[in-house]
């Protein structure tokens, strides 16, 4: 199950709205910074009039897409009064594996580098944007099991962002970067799931266990 994602004015995302979604993502691979209003009209079926009441203008659009991307990355529930090993071993492995996904896509390597070519150079912070609904507000979605999970004495750390940082810079590794930079980087599925499965060991040897 995807995280739920509202926007502005009214509650969770429609079908319809997710099929808009959908149609910027795949646009933004194609056009990158050149996505305007009119050519995810186009490519939806949609009118602009339905764009600006939805989204109220291109950065909200962003905004949402952005958002709509991160929930694809999935924290799988636990009962804080019963997490155990293999409860939070497969919460974790799950994130890693979501993420792996999501930052090896076209589409999130297409809207990062969007991102970064924008940053420091207008008014419109796509950067933060990127930030704030993707690797923070992720954070705020793991750190909660990560807490439960020391509350148990299944971890042991001081701060829950060091925690956490260590865990993505284990997921990640020089995957986002090279892809980035132009490297054809495939990773299939079974190679994602290896990668998250070795991720999950490492952060469990690093902080498992009390200390």
């Amino acid at each position: 199950m995807q995280a739920s994602l509202e926007i502005d004015g009214g509650g969770e995302l429609t079908e319809r709205q997710k099929d808009v979604l959908n149609a910027a993502l795949r646009l933004l691979v194609e056009e990158g910074d050149r996505l305007t209003m009119t050519a995810v009209a186009r490519r939806a079926s949609c009118s602009k009039e339905t764009l600006y009441k939805w989204f109220g203008d291109r950065d909200g659009l962003l905004i949402a897409t952005v958002q709509w991307q991160a929930s694809k990355v999935r924290v799988a529930p636990v009962d804080r009064a019963r997490i155990d090993l293999p409860s939070l071993t497969a919460s974790l492995e799950g994130f890693a594996s979501d993420w792996l996904s999501v930052i090896s896509s076209e589409t999130s390597i297409a809207l990062n580098r969007v991102a970064i070519a924008r940053a420091g150079s207008d008014g419109h912070g796509l950067g933060a944007i990127v930030l704030d609904n993707g690797r923070i507000a992720l954070a705020r979605r793991l750190k909660p099991v990560l807490e439960a999970a020391r509350g148990k004495g299944l971890l042991a750390f001081d701060d829950a962002e060091t925690a956490f940082r260590s865990f993505f810079g284990l997921v990640a590794r020089d995957v986002q970067i090279r892809l980035l930079l132009g490297d054809r980087l495939k990773l299939t599925e079974a190679e994602i799931g290896r990668d998250a499965a070795l991720a999950t060991r490492q952060f469990l040897a690093l902080y498992g266990g009390e200390r």
